[in-house]
Parts: structure tokens; sequence; C-alpha cells
């Protein structure tokens, strides 16, 4: 007799690493849909992507359930799937003989895990799969402080119809991989937004240390025109 399935979307988001975050789930059971999240002032992007699965997973109580959950966080499914064990192994220490960072959140996770039957999936973020382009709502709508209407009710009336498709939209995956390669370019320097205040700096440490803990807005420049523009265009909206 094969198990009843569950399908879960889960994703997290902060403002600032720390500063105020917040984590979406969707839950897929039994011809209805649930979605939870919510919202911490001061935590971290890896934080409320281990708080979404915690609490999706809390959700399901029956353990005859075959569950499938899909993250964008290689971090969470390395970490629940491989690392925990050495971590456990070795008195919660890493390699380097470290204290596991969010370990409070690991055994929470373990603790509901047990008895469950969970395939763990890695999906691409922002890349137009249905059910984690809405977790990634929820989760920057609470990390924003606004509370979004979470839907409880059957499949049916559920808003996004495609919501088990997986499928990823190719435009998005290859503008993606062009961010991504913008990413490990050079920096000329960097821009940031503080307070409607737009400064620049030589080193993304400067930048860093004036943008930590804060409502910021910060990206690399890979030239003197690419600095303007961002100067041009941050003033203006600000």
């Amino acid at each position: 007799m094969s198990l009843e399935s569950v399908t879960i979307f889960t994703d997290g988001s902060s403002r600032g690493n720390p500063g105020p975050g917040g984590f979406g789930a969707v839950v897929i059971t039994d011809g209805k849909v649930t979605e939870v999240g919510g919202r911490e002032e001061h935590t971290t992007n890896n934080r409320m992507e281990i708080q979404a699965a915690i609490s999706a997973l809390s959700s399901i109580q029956n353990s005859k359930f075959h569950i499938l959950i899909y993250s964008d966080s290689s971090y969470v499914i390395n970490g629940i799937t491989k690392w925990v064990f050495g971590w456990q192994k070795n008195g919660w220490k890493t390699l380097q003989k470290k204290e596991v960072e969010n370990r409070d959140l690991w055994e929470a996770l373990i603790g509901v895990t047990k008895g469950k039957t969970i395939e763990w999936k890695q999906v691409g973020g922002h890349v137009g799969v249905a059910g984690n382009v809405r977790c990634d709502e929820i989760a920057t709508a609470f990390a924003d402080g606004t509370t979004p209407k979470l839907y409880s009710g059957i499949l049916e009336n559920y808003s996004i119809k495609n919501i088990l498709d997986v499928s990823y939209d190719a435009g998005l995956a290859k503008e993606k991989s062009s961010n991504r390669a913008h990413s490990n370019a050079k920096a000329y320097s960097y821009v940031s937004l503080v307070g409607g205040v737009v400064q620049t700096h030589k080193t993304w440490a400067e930048c860093e240390a004036r943008v930590k803990g804060k409502p910021a807005k910060f990206k690399k420049a890979l030239s003197a025109n690419d600095e303007q523009a961002l100067i041009s265009e941050w003033n203006h909206k600000h």
C-alpha cells in the first residue's frame, strides 16, 4: 500500500543579515492547501529558511504521509540530509571545532522530521517555480513588516492553479545565471543607500560596515558608468 503524499514549498527572507526576517510555506495535502508564515525582528536568512521547514512539517501530524519538500536553500537541504549527522556525532561542533550556527533550529528541525517519510528536493529560487514564488511573497511580506493573507482551504479554490508544477522559467533561469556572473565579476565600487543617503565605497568591507543590520540597499558597480547610473537611479527614487 503506497503512502499518501504531501507536497511542501518553503522559503525564508531577511532584510539585512541579520535584520528583520520572515518565512513562508505552502503545504498541499489531501486536496487542501495551507499557507503558513511568520516574522522575527532580528534574524538571518538561513534561520528563516530553517524555520519555514520547521513550521511546515510541524503542521503534519500523520506519519503515514510521504512528504516531498521543496526548498531553494542548499544550506537547509545539505544540513538536514548530511551535515547534522556529523554535527551530532561531534557534539555540535564543525570540522573546524567551532560551534554549529543555528543549533537550536537544527535540533527543532530534527525533532519534527522524526517518524516522517521525507524526500528533500532543491528547487531554483527566483526562476518561476510557482510554489517557491508564493513562499517568497509570503516570506518577504513578513520581513517587510506587512502581514499577507494566508490561504487555508481546498485546492480547487486556490488562486495558484499550477502550484504543484515544479517546472521553471528558462528565461528567468538565464537571467539568474547572468546575475551570478555579475556577482562574480570584479567590482569597480559598491553603492549603498541608507536612510535616503547614497554613498560609494571602494571595498565591500566599507559597504558592509555601513549597511549591516540596517534597512538598506546596496549593489556592486562594475564601472564608473555603472556607479553613476546607480547613484542617479537611487537619488531619483529617494
